[in-house]
């Protein structure tokens, strides 16, 4: 059995009886060299820091030792710590938890946030730019002292300087301080003295919160842009699920594959470009909206080395040799993919594919109403034919 334990800034006086008498009777404690210093005499002295690197050994670490094995985390394992990963490796039979107090309730707590309506973002390895968002609020995991100041560089940079954030360090310890700020002040003059044992407290300002569909001018782009109506069906076809992975083909802007990781829980994206600034401008648009994109070379070249996708959408290139091909190779049995086509040529090739491997084919026109002299009329797009098929 591996009993994991978790532990506040306040140390061993902080614990519940329980989890004192689990870390009393121990014969080993893993965890990190500022969780196994908070441990005091009456814990063994046989205390074991985490190999480097950590994840690739867990499996023969545990699997060697004899009896049962302790474990110290901080705050509450199963949230972004290691409980959650012991338990996908050995299952939930095998590893009990004795959670304490998180970081993320006792940040709430200091802020008066209700914690349900409060979104949770770990960088302890994620990329500072997921934590860019266009509103609401968040407590945010940070990697070390310096998290803060590149969070509100970035917030700042995407016109969300007005943001106020809390830095919260050694929450429920002795050493607790708050310091507050806003993004646009931390740029030029970050906080100093910044524990590396921190989270920040993030109200999004501006509030610009919107869902899917986004209006076209939020997007940097030439113009090789999915339109908003369009990438309204566009998204309602792919019917993104939570955990899903999408390629994005001929990605122009990257807004099929920005709305798509926004769409659900675990949605990631690849976006496939050809053009060098267009990939630069796919990168500003991820950064702005903080979601996890892949950005790579051209289909079908840049195909390989790229992970399993769950769906495909293709928006340009269609018509290159090979390129349909190379994506419906890659899909696996059940997983969808669709094209939206706006020339004859790329109608041709989708008119023989719908042929050969079946699933539906629709037919989409919108017009936008315009200044005709003193009257308005209506402008057509260009017309869109989509073809959606799941491999068989």
């Amino acid at each position: 059995m591996i009993t994991v334990v978790g532990i506040g800034a306040d140390g061993m006086p902080g614990l519940s009886r329980n989890s004192q008498d689990e870390l009393t009777r121990a014969t080993v404690v893993y965890g990190s060299p500022r969780q196994l210093e908070l441990l005091d005499d009456s814990v063994t002295p046989n205390r074991r820091e985490w190999p480097s690197p950590m994840l690739p050994a867990l499996p023969a670490l545990f699997d060697e030792a004899d009896g049962d094995v302790h474990v110290v985390a901080s705050g509450d394992p199963l949230l972004h710590g290691i409980g959650a990963t012991l338990i996908r490796l050995f299952g939930a039979r095998r590893v009990r938890v004795l959670p304490h107090v998180s970081s993320v309730t006792l940040a709430c707590a200091r802020m008066g946030w209700t914690v349900p309506d409060t979104e949770v973002i770990s960088l302890v390895t994620a990329p500072p730019h997921t934590a860019v968002r266009r509103g609401g609020r968040a407590i945010v995991l940070s990697r070390d002292a310096h998290t803060p100041a590149t969070l509100a560089r970035l917030l700042n940079e995407s016109g969300r300087g007005a943001t106020e954030l809390s830095v919260l360090e050694q929450l429920g310890g002795p050493g607790e301080r708050r310091v507050d700020g806003t993004a646009r002040d931390w740029t030029t003059a970050p906080p100093v003295g910044i524990d590396d044992l921190n989270v920040i407290a993030v109200a999004y300002l501006p509030d610009e919160r919107r869902a899917h569909a986004l209006p076209d001018d939020v997007f940097a782009h030439d113009g090789q842009l999915t339109k908003q109506s369009i990438r309204a069906v566009t998204l309602a076809a792919l019917g993104p699920r939570p955990g899903e992975l999408l390629w994005d083909v001929g990605s122009g802007s990257g807004s099929i594959a920005i709305e798509w990781s926004r769409s659900a829980a675990g949605c990631v994206a690849v976006a496939f470009e050809r053009d060098e600034q267009r990939r630069d401008r796919i990168l500003s648009n991820v950064t702005a909206f903080g979601v996890r994109v892949d950005v790579r070379g051209g289909a079908p070249e840049s195909l390989d080395g790229a992970p399993d996708p769950d769906v495909i959408f293709i928006g340009g290139g269609v018509t290159q040799p090979g390129l349909l091909q190379a994506c419906f190779d890659r899909l696996p049995r059940g997983g969808r993919l669709l094209v939206n086509a706006v020339t004859l040529e790329s109608e041709a090739v989708v008119a023989q594919w719908y042929s050969k491997e079946g699933g539906e084919v629709r037919r989409y026109q919108h017009y936008q109403g315009g200044a005709i002299g003193g009257f308005t009329g209506w402008r057509p797009a260009l017309p869109v034919t989509q073809w959606a098929v799941t491999k068989r």
